[in-house]
């Protein structure tokens, strides 16, 4: 039999950290009392904080240089939904897992998504790849797919897309995420209007194919692998295809896929004046796009993007629901370990926007008070949150401390028993 975590362990694990969480939980409750916050309505926020682990998140990444496969690694779909369960039994803030086609290719949907039912866990949007040659393909997405010159390649790419919608109808999924690597590497390789023409036209194709409830995600990325040009390179290029799409298209921001000191937070605000924001994927960079653990290196700016979430979820009404998903290469560490770790920083991002004074921040702001402004919304980021986050997650049935707790229970020396080596892993991202 499989070995897992039972629940058993999580609550043995957990009776030995419950002490100090009550007295820090209280220490705490008393401290957002003088600023006038409840942190019991904080609780119960940060604990209804969902964001999708992906598929190939489990399984180790790699470079353009090398890839050094991890013990006990997934070796296929079903192997990756049980790591995904455990990220969500331990952190209780991953219910959903966003899968990629046709790396997550099965024969029966059906039993894919029972499987995924029986481990607690549902599928998120799902994800295309038209940036690769699979094996026996007609024709090369090398110089692009959606964007091609070749109508032959962009028929191909239409029909991918489309047969993805087939399988997320069959899973439960109501979104299609679209990310192309079309663009060119030299100057007048590529007519660069008649190139985003392409584009349109080839994704009205794809709109045409969604369900009445279901949209679709266009993700846009400033370079690689095109470095001198990218069909959908930046938010405005995304937003005008959106826009010319119709209301099922929407832009979803990366973290990584901007260029270097871009203000990620107002790009956030515009997509949310006109409605066009679909959702974040969640990462970190220093350099570019890194997709390295969300929080690693810049946590005030990952703050600052849930502040703007937060605000536009407090005056935009029930209507404003962004999906939320992690999205990163882990070369060297546990995938597993990364994964939870990143849904813990992006849920005390989202506790410590929670704690920000809007009121006091709003009448700074209109008095043009420069300092006190900065230093209300920064007075959240400075509070550590994180007994908020581990009562949120015992009341939920998730360990206090996920990362003590996994390490703990030997889940990787099993699974590296269990799951022997192969070749041609579909894990991880290179």
């Amino acid at each position: 039999m499989a070995f897992s975590i039972s629940d058993a362990f999580v609550a043995e694990r957990n009776a030995a950290d419950a002490g100090a969480l009550a007295e820090d939980y209280a220490a705490l409750g008393r401290s957002l009392a003088r600023r006038g916050i409840d942190i019991e309505a904080i609780t119960t926020e940060v604990a209804a904080f969902a964001v999708a682990v992906p598929t190939w998140g489990v399984g180790t990444g790699g470079t353009r240089f090398a890839r050094f496969p991890g013990p006990g690694e997934p070796r296929g779909i079903f192997d990756k939904l049980e790591d995904c369960a455990v990220i969500n039994q331990l952190t209780r803030a991953t219910p959903t897992v966003s899968p990629h086609f046709p790396w997550d290719v099965v024969s029966d949907y059906g039993e894919l998504k029972g499987l995924a039912s029986s481990l607690g866990l549902g599928f998120d949007a799902v994800n295309s790849n038209t940036f690769q040659d699979q094996a026996g393909q007609a024709v090369s997405y090398k110089f692009g797919s959606l964007s091609h010159t070749d109508k032959a390649v962009r028929d191909l790419a239409v029909a991918h897309n489309v047969e993805c919608i087939e399988i997320g109808r069959k899973l439960g999924s109501t979104a299609l995420t679209v990310w192309i690597a079309d663009g060119s590497n030299f100057a007048g390789q590529s007519n660069l209007s008649r190139a985003f023409d392409r584009y349109i036209d080839a994704m009205k194709q794809v709109c045409a194919a969604l369900p009445a409830d279901w949209q679709v995600f266009l993700e846009h990325k400033f370079y690689e692998p095109a470095f001198y040009s990218t069909v959908i390179a930046d938010w405005g290029s995304s937003f005008a295809a959106a826009t010319e799409l119709g209301p099922q298209a929407k832009c979803l921001v990366d973290l990584g896929h901007h260029a270097p000191n871009v203000n990620i937070e107002q790009i956030v605000a515009r997509l949310v004046r006109y409605g066009k924001l679909a959702g974040f994927h969640f990462n970190d960079s220093k350099y570019g796009d890194d997709d390295l653990d969300s929080g690693s290196v810049d946590p005030f700016r990952l703050f600052l993007v849930f502040n703007e979430l937060v605000d536009a979820a407090r005056s935009k009404g029930p209507g404003f629901a962004p999906a939320y998903m992690i999205d990163q290469s882990h070369n060297v560490t546990d995938p597993i370990e990364s994964l939870m770790q990143s849904a813990i920083e992006l849920q005390r991002s989202y506790a410590q926007a929670l704690l920000v004074d809007r009121k006091a921040l709003e009448a700074a702001q209109e008095a043009n008070d420069a300092l006190f402004a900065h230093r209300t919304l920064k007075a959240g980021f400075v509070t550590d949150v994180s007994p908020i986050l581990g009562e949120a997650r015992r009341r939920s049935g998730g360990a206090i401390d996920p990362l003590g707790t996994y390490r703990a229970s030997g889940y990787r020396a099993h699974k590296t028993k269990e799951r022997p080596p192969v070749e041609g892993s579909r894990s991880g991202i290179v």
